[in-house]
């Protein structure tokens, strides 16, 4: 499975066709910007980190003669793959949805930078054998590293109107896990009293993403523990995530893994 890697210092290629399925992580080190994101205009300053799904959502660009940027972006189901499902990234992703800008401190700024670089660094070393598990792992440090800023401006947020307590509630009772065996969109909007209907419009609304994909998200972490975990046989771990039947669990695997469970399993071991 090949998974693509950017890193790029031009701030008006950030919204390039071919980052469609991406993560955009970019922050400003000198200059002003703008865009538009969302249907609502952005600017941007030196230290403004700008965390965005699909960064070809974003529209005219702008820039003054001396704005700096540098970004860094991988494959959106990648990123999230490497996350538990009961990690704050589900939720943080909603809000970046509504708002994909978070102001850092020159600490914080300088910790993200180092994190990039070393992404840059490792990005052509396609050689090695665990080179995805390698990535994954700066990746992963990266996504923590922002997760500390993100919080700390979430934690201000005051959303109470409905439509937002719906999003939130979905979110936590992914956050239990109750993806493993619970994957339809009727279950979650029965547990929250509101229609199939209304969850899926809400949510859309809310995040920019379906509801399904958030369960996807949720689902995937487990999946993937499970199949790593050896003394299990495929037959019991589709039992366990509720599967009807051995080639449906296959199915779900090949497309939201890109890989076969068998496939996957062999992945895991040292080539060579």
């Amino acid at each position: 499975m090949k998974i693509d890697f950017h890193y790029a210092t031009n701030f008006f290629g950030m919204n390039a066709s071919g980052l469609s399925h991406t993560c955009m992580h970019l922050i400003c080190t000198a200059g002003e910007g703008s865009f538009v994101f969302n249907e609502k205009c952005y600017h941007i300053a030196k230290n403004d980190l700008v965390v965005m799904p699909n960064p070809t959502r974003s529209k005219s660009l702008a820039a003054t003669p001396g704005m700096q940027v540098e970004w860094f972006a991988a494959d959106n189901k990648f990123l999230a793959g490497l996350l538990p499902s009961n990690n704050y990234s589900i939720g943080g992703s909603i809000s970046l949805n509504q708002d994909p800008i978070i102001k850092l401190t020159d600490e914080q700024a300088a910790i993200l930078l180092a994190d990039f670089h070393r992404l840059r660094d490792r990005m052509g070393d396609r050689h090695l054998l665990f080179y995805h598990e390698l990535m994954g792992s700066l990746c992963l440090t990266m996504m923590y590293d922002i997760f500390e800023p993100h919080a700390q401006r979430d934690a201000t947020d005051t959303h109470s109107d409905r439509t937002a307590y719906i999003v939130r509630q979905l979110t936590d009772l992914l956050a239990t896990g109750i993806s493993r065996t619970e994957r339809e969109v009727s279950y979650y909007a029965e547990r929250l009293n509101v229609s199939p209907k209304y969850l899926s419009a809400t949510v859309k609304r809310v995040t920019g993403h379906s509801v399904s994909s958030y369960i996807n998200r949720a689902t995937v972490p487990i999946l993937k523990g499970l199949l790593d975990d050896e003394r299990l046989s495929l037959t019991q771990i589709a039992d366990r995530m509720n599967f009807t039947s051995l080639s449906y669990f296959s199915r779900y695997c090949t497309k939201h893994l890109g890989q076969s469970p068998s496939e996957y399993r062999r992945s895991l071991q040292p080539k060579g």
